[in-house]
């Protein structure tokens, strides 16, 4: 008898035995194993980049479309083309641009989802968390914690669009996801502006405070001052072959990242300087905050400038190379993979 006669009637058993024990909700894993357990990350998001440009003329559409109070939150949507239908723009993280015109308000709700805002344009529109307000400047860094009141509102003379990035894939793949809307479109505001980074901002803690939540205490980081840290770094310490200048968002009450599911960067690459190919485990979202130059991902090259966004699956190979000083901010499932000692990097090609 040949091989290849001898094949068929296991294949034919195989075949059997698992059709016979399909209808008990029972399925082989040696049959699978393969392509649950891989050698390396696999994953089926994919390189991709937004031209801020091209998405703002459908962002300002949409805002004659519809208003901001009738669609709770006007957002497009970044969908990796590798996740068609699931709102996703890595395996674990949601990204949107959102807009608010002049005198619109985003009505105040709560969820358990975390989220960021990156202001990418516009001045002078306001966060509301908690019972407190921060103004919104481009390249600010916003965070709305797990389960606090927000609402949005823009009292500027001109449009306010800043990216969404939110743990909703991460919440839902868990079944944990709660929602409420506040009864009014604006919450209650107790507290000044700036009462918060007067708190906590400056190295100094009330003395019996007691965290109740594990998000920074925080909730506005501004450009301004996170890019004079970056200025004055680079003429005092050498440049990282792999990612230039690069300095992390944190939680000034426990020096841990400023999200519990969001780990949030910011990065320099001066002018001339090419990064060498670095890879992680955890798929970032990146936004161009100034400059330009080429982002290497993978087998493809992008060209990107100011307000471009675009997305290094896990375990890609990335390079920068910057033709101006490029800042660009990150985020990234990072601090998940690191409580669960699943986060892995890989310098070149040791």
């Amino acid at each position: 008898m040949s091989a290849d006669s001898a094949a068929k009637p296991v294949a034919s058993d195989r075949q059997a035995y698992y059709d016979k024990i399909a209808p008990g909700n029972l399925a082989p894993l040696w049959e699978s194993l393969h392509s649950l357990v891989t050698p390396e990350p696999v994953t089926p998001c994919v390189p991709v980049m937004w031209k801020y440009a091209e998405v703002r003329r459908h962002l300002m559409e949409a805002g004659e479309l519809i208003t901001a109070k009738e669609a709770e939150r006007r957002v497009l949507i970044l969908e990796n083309p590798g996740l068609r239908g699931q709102a996703s723009v890595t395996h674990s993280l949601y990204a949107g641009l959102q807009l608010i015109l002049p005198g619109e308000v985003a009505p105040a709700h709560r969820h358990t989802q975390s989220a960021l805002r990156f202001v990418v344009e516009g001045d002078g529109a306001y966060t509301a968390v908690d019972g407190e307000k921060t103004i919104m400047r481009p390249g600010d860094f916003v965070i709305t914690p797990a389960w606090t009141w927000h609402d949005h509102g823009n009292d500027s003379d001109q449009p306010m669009v800043w990216m969404d990035g939110l743990d909703i894939p991460i919440v839902r793949l868990l079944d944990a996801s709660f929602a409420e809307k506040w009864t009014e479109d604006r919450q209650p505001i107790g507290r000044p502006v700036g009462d918060a980074p007067m708190r906590f901002s400056h190295g100094l803690l009330p003395v019996d405070w007691k965290p109740s939540r594990k998000s920074s205490p925080v909730f506005n980081y501004p450009y301004e001052r996170s890019r004079e840290v970056l200025e004055t770094l680079r003429h005092n310490q050498d440049l990282d072959p792999y990612h230039g200048l690069r300095m992390r968002y944190i939680n000034p009450a426990t020096g841990d990242w400023a999200m519990p599911t969001i780990g949030t960067q910011l990065q320099l690459v001066p002018k001339d300087f090419k990064t060498q190919a670095y890879q992680s485990t955890d798929a970032t979202v990146y936004a161009v905050v100034e400059g330009s130059g080429r982002a290497g991902v993978g087998d493809q090259v992008f060209a990107v400038g100011p307000k471009d966004i675009f997305v290094v699956p896990s375990w890609y190979p990335l390079t920068i190379e910057a033709d101006a000083d490029m800042v660009l901010f990150s985020y990234s499932d990072r601090p998940v993979q690191e409580k669960l000692d699943l986060w892995r990097e890989r310098r070149g090609n040791a």
